[in-house]
């Protein structure tokens, strides 16, 4: 159990937090949310590059990293499109690209292949994570321009959503037709 597997299962333990937070009602719950996702992001760039640098990357690691992620903005998505911020066919699409992903990783492993993380799918998390940031603050302040940039960048989220579900799809069936 190394720390940056540690700070993923703390970075789970926190998604969990957030969702108890966001749908309590009052302003103060709500900024509680905010900071509790703020600090969970955090910790997603923070254990991957300890791992890298330091040279402490594990199977066990490799495995919950995705799942921490998920959980954290699956959670979020979920809460928001509860409190009609997000639609709720933005959520079903993201989701449905991540059970179809994680499918397809699966049947690769089960065939000894990895599929590693991609560049599209680095940012479709960071913009997921920024999209939902500026959402969840205008939860709070509740400003008709913020409202704006933040569905600019959840359908930009969604956008890569689509494009990094699609790129690991193809690289996938490649892999397990061989």
């Amino acid at each position: 159990m190394t720390g940056p597997t540690i700070l993923t299962i703390i970075r789970m333990f926190l998604s969990i937090l957030f969702l108890f937070f966001v749908l309590l009602p009052g302003t103060w719950a709500k900024i509680t949310a905010l900071v509790i996702f703020i600090i969970a992001s955090i910790t997603d760039l923070i254990d991957g590059k300890w791992a890298r640098k330091k040279k402490l990357v594990t199977d066990l690691g490799a495995f919950l990293d995705p799942i921490a992620d998920k959980m954290l903005t699956s959670l979020a998505f979920l809460a928001l499109t509860y409190l009609n911020i997000v639609p709720i066919w933005v959520f079903a699409i993201i989701l449905v690209r991540d059970f179809a992903v994680d499918g397809m990783r699966m049947m690769a492993a089960k065939k000894k292949f990895t599929i590693a993380a991609s560049i599209y799918g680095k940012l479709k998390t960071t913009t997921q994570m920024v999209a939902l940031i500026i959402l969840l603050l205008n939860l709070i302040i509740n400003l008709e321009p913020l409202a704006i940039i933040g569905n600019i960048a959840l359908y930009l989220a969604l956008a890569l959503t689509i494009i990094s579900g699609a790129d690991y799809l193809i690289k996938g069936k490649k892999l397990i037709t061989k």
